[in-house]
């Protein structure tokens, strides 16, 4: 049976990326320019996905205006709290169970980014017969996973949460298929670990003692899970080297001086001034303004930013953000509406409004 429901995440706190997630849900933050979930809900409508199910933190309200009702993608699109307060993601799964019923599903983190598509994953699921199939990469440190373990002829026999000591360096991706009538009664049966949470890997234990059908398939291209600030700025420089030249939409301006080496794609109504150089792989948002600056590579402006006399490289700019400072920014991630313009402090020093948990370097 082909799976065509999927439960993608779009709760959480997302507090090992403050300050920038205290304002903008995690799941909204651009890469190459597009919500993340955007990303996650495109590879699940290109494997055959017609209806997606988002758990939401309470009070949520964001997330609703960007996706809408799933009409963009010719699918539709429930959201639904998660009530009780955070207690896992597998509790999240189960929150769902009345949207499910009796049908095969995909459970997506939504902070999950990869290169290749989900359609050989489903197919092989489809065809095998599996209660459960686990998307598995290589990562250089497991620790922070669910990490498989193997038996005879590289056969599945349990799923470790977190382990200290990895027998191996794969980590279980947050993309899992499961067949009819399997996971929710799992569910009944797991309780919550150290921690407090209903485990996802506790699920996939279950399974296999329970002498389920439980089968994996190893991501091809690259996988990263953005948890940290690091992790979407190398999501987003990975995006970005996959992009094609495009024309340059009609009514942006370039100046004769402006030069571009290498694949930028620039909005509509944008006005690239004079003194600027652009090496790509660049995204620049509509009606962005430059002058006297050097951006790239591996830079997303996001619509209405900004920039004069800075250098930027390796980073993500928000909306609307002004830099008009002759500074060199590198490996940053930077707010909606952030101003950075030079000021002659004098004796009496400079004036910051700077949030918690900002990090500045001077």
């Amino acid at each position: 049976m082909r799976i065509k429901k999927a439960i993608l995440t779009g709760g959480g706190r997302a507090t090992r990326l403050h300050p920038i997630t205290t304002t903008i849900n995690k799941h909204l933050l651009p890469l190459a320019n597009k919500p993340m979930i955007f990303h996650a809900i495109e590879k699940a409508v290109e494997a055959g996905v017609t209806d997606i199910f988002i758990n939401i933190n309470p009070g949520e309200t964001e997330l609703q205006k960007a996706i809408g009702d799933g009409g963009h993608w010719g699918i539709n699109v429930t959201f639904f709290e998660q009530t009780g307060g955070p207690q896992g993601i597998a509790h999240v799964v189960n929150e769902a169970k009345k949207f499910i019923g009796d049908d095969p599903f995909m459970f997506y983190l939504s902070d999950n980014v990869l290169l290749g598509n989900l359609t050989d994953m489903f197919d092989e699921f489809e065809t095998s017969g599996m209660d459960c199939m686990l998307a598995l990469s290589e990562v250089e440190d497991s620790r922070s996973f669910g990490v498989p373990v193997f038996g005879e002829d590289n056969r599945l026999i349990d799923v470790l949460e977190k382990p200290q000591n990895p027998p191996n360096n794969f980590a279980v991706t947050g993309i899992y298929l499961y067949g009819p009538n399997v996971f929710f009664d799992a569910f009944d049966n797991i309780e919550k670990s150290a921690r407090g949470e209903y485990e996802i890997s506790s699920i996939h234990s279950y399974f296999l003692k329970q002498g389920k059908h439980v089968g994996y398939k190893e991501i091809t291209g690259w996988w990263k899970d953005t948890g940290r600030p690091e992790d979407l700025l190398t999501s987003n420089r990975l995006l970005l080297e996959q992009l094609e030249p495009e024309p340059v939409p009609s009514g942006v301006g370039i100046d004769e001086t402006v030069y571009i080496d290498g694949i930028a794609h620039i909005g509509m109504g944008a006005q690239i001034g004079k003194g600027v150089t652009i090496r790509g792989p660049v995204l620049i948002g509509e009606n962005c303004v430059l002058e006297d600056a050097e951006i790239g590579p591996n830079v997303t402006l996001s619509q209405g930013c900004s920039i004069k006399g800075a250098s930027i490289r390796d980073s993500i700019i928000l909306d609307n953000t002004e830099i008009h400072a002759p500074m060199r920014i590198r490996d940053s991630i930077i707010g909606k509406n952030v101003r950075l313009i030079k000021q002659d402090g004098g004796p009496e020093g400079h004036q910051m409004i700077v949030g918690d948990k900002t990090v500045i370097e001077m």
